[in-house]
């Protein structure tokens, strides 16, 4: 009897043991999965894959922002040479386009990166990341469905002042081609953070061109000059830093000549070495300098035929009429959240 009473106790201190160890393995296993969740939440930098996003996209997404592909990947494509022109044409319109262009002399000697930073791949300078994904479509200001190259005959004939060029030719084919290789892999109808610009948050007053004169004097004047008539490069016919108001600047249909687009440009790029996770203006220097610079002459442009539906007009556009009873000057200056919130009571 006593015998059989040991062999209980040994299989039930077999079984305790069992136990023990069960519970520490799954208390070992708990302690590691918190790790492991710990480390990736700290670590990850890259967006999650979602549906229509590709893992070539992923990629190219880097601190939850779009980043353009590695330029020497180019080299690999089958219309590399193509390719490579397109960005040349965009980083150095003018040598091709300007007052002394080599093919014509058809622009104000403003380079397509003078807006679109870093031959359109800086987050929030303006980039062309969407473009091929987002491309034809519907745009308000035409009433019309846009492809685009009639998007960058737009910008030929506004933001460089010039005409347009053939949309079937050699250029214009290699511009194409580089805004599609920068937007390779991005599903169509998607936007990656990053694209184009940052919107910024309305003032609750206007933005005044006083205030905005002396930012442009502390902040701008160097580089573009005391009368904004930018800076060429050392011995060439670009400008390294272009004009901001007169003869070869931007005319009056250019979407800069739009505050909002104006101010969230110049908030997130400028000065020179300002990005928008580090800016070195604050919201209410970048409005007033965006007011500040719109306020002098920029050539003439013939928008009669723009925003032929009223009630899509911005409510920063500068010229009207409009569907509202707002002033024009409070529609260029703002303050713009009156505006806004009577357009929603109205919708």
């Amino acid at each position: 009897m006593n015998e059989e009473k040991n062999k209980q106790d040994l299989n039930q201190k077999i079984i305790t043991k069992l136990i023990n160890v069960i519970i520490f393995l799954i208390l070992i296993i708990i302690v590691l999965v918190v790790i492991i969740c710990f480390q990736y939440s700290g670590s990850k930098k890259t967006i999650p894959l979602k549906p229509n996003m590709s893992a070539l996209v992923q990629d190219t997404l880097t601190d939850n922002f779009w980043k353009a592909p590695d330029t020497s990947l180019i080299a690999g494509e089958k219309n590399a040479e193509q390719i490579l022109y397109g960005k040349q044409l965009i980083a150095n319109t003018s040598f091709y386009y300007g007052p002394k262009g080599t093919l014509q002399h058809s622009s104000n000697g403003m380079n397509c990166q003078n807006c679109h930073l870093e031959a359109g791949t800086k987050p929030f300078g303006n980039n062309y990341s969407a473009v091929a994904a987002t491309y034809p479509k519907f745009r308000e200001r035409s009433g019309t469905i846009e492809s685009i190259q009639k998007r960058i005959n737009d910008c030929f004939q506004r933001s460089l002042n010039g005409s347009s060029i053939d949309t079937t030719g050699k250029e214009m084919r290699a511009i194409v081609a580089y805004i599609n290789w920068l937007g390779k892999g991005l599903a169509k109808g998607t936007k990656p953070a990053g694209a184009g610009l940052k919107d910024l948050e309305f003032l609750d007053r206007a933005a005044s061109p006083d205030s905005g004169a002396k930012v442009y004097g502390l902040k701008c004047k160097t580089c573009h000059g005391a009368n904004g008539e930018g800076q060429l490069g050392d011995g060439t016919n670009q400008f390294k830093y272009p004009p901001l108001w007169g003869h070869n600047s931007y005319n009056l249909g250019a979407g800069l000549y739009r505050l909002s687009r104006f101010a969230a440009y110049v908030k997130n790029n400028m000065p020179e070495g300002a990005t928008h996770q580090k800016p070195q203006l604050s919201n209410e220097e970048a409005w007033d300098v965006a007011a500040y610079v719109n306020t002098q002459i920029h050539p003439a442009k013939d928008i009669s035929k723009d925003w032929p539906e009223i009630k899509q007009k911005p409510i920063d556009h500068p010229f009207g009429p409009y569907s509202d009873d707002f002033t024009e000057k409070q529609h260029k200056y703002g303050p713009f959240k009156p505006i806004l919130s009577a357009r929603k009571t109205n919708e």
